[in-house]
């Protein structure tokens, strides 16, 4: 929280004709609070929110299925960093081309977040979908410094059994980050003449060999046949495999 006067040195920038992002820069505020802060200035009183994990008892969250997903998305396309309140923030990154996607994940955010607000902040060919806590860093403890596939991810006990009981909401979060569902062809020689032919594919795409790992896991417990496509990609191709990630998974939209 910050205090009024804060606030209106921030906003007395913004006055002078300076751009949010500018301010933002300057006084490590963010756009989304002072873009509020232009409408309201007092601070608002907001009841304590508990965490399921950092209580007395730690226990799951009160959604574990759009937990699952959010963690998918997270380990693909997400990011935690500390806020300059000593807030954190959780921002995934969507591509424009699915806004099924981009409300899909915002749903999962606000399900495992309801006391949280959650924003959408369009960036070039992709949107980032924001939601900030004091306690996204309990709920996402493989956040840290660096890229991800530069150190060791590993889902704590009580994460993997999340994944283990909502595996499919699990694996449809990777897919919906670093994954898509494709149409591959090849040729084969039919009565001399080389014929055509189509297939589905999915592809998971990852440098870390971790987070390929938590994927292939996941799909070994679902019965899904795959394999190491190149050195990054994890391929699903057998017809019936398709069909049951066809099933729980699809295109994106």
């Amino acid at each position: 929280m910050y205090d009024i006067e804060t606030r209106q040195r921030a906003l007395a920038l913004v006055d002078q004709g300076r751009s949010l992002s500018s301010v933002s820069k300057e006084t490590g505020i963010s756009r989304y609070a002072l873009r509020s802060w232009q409408t309201r200035i007092e601070p608002r009183a907001r009841p304590a929110s508990a965490c399921c994990r950092c209580g007395p008892v730690p226990r799951p969250p009160d959604d574990p299925a759009a937990y699952a997903y959010l963690l998918g998305l997270y380990l693909g396309d997400g990011c935690v960093s500390r806020q300059p309140s000593g807030t954190y923030a959780l921002r995934i990154a969507c591509a424009n081309a699915w806004p099924g996607l981009i409300t899909a994940c915002r749903n999962a955010m606000k399900g495992v977040r309801p006391e949280n607000s959650v924003c959408v902040v369009q960036k070039a060919g992709c949107v980032s979908v924001a939601g900030t806590s004091r306690h996204w860093a309990c709920l996402f403890p493989q956040h840290g410094p660096g890229k991800k596939h530069e150190r060791e991810i590993n889902l704590e006990p009580w994460q993997q059994q999340i994944v283990n009981t909502h595996p499919w909401a699990f694996v449809r979060g990777l897919v919906h980050s670093d994954g898509c569902r494709i149409t591959n062809w090849a040729t084969r020689p039919v009565r001399g003449r080389p014929k055509r032919y189509e297939y589905p594919r999915y592809f998971f795409t990852n440098k870390s060999a971790d987070i390929r790992r938590l994927y292939t896991d996941a799909l070994d417990r679902l019965g899904v046949s795959w394999k190491q496509a190149n050195a990054w990609n994890v391929s699903v191709a057998r017809k019936a495999s398709v069909a049951l990630m066809d099933a729980h998974i699809g295109p994106k939209y």
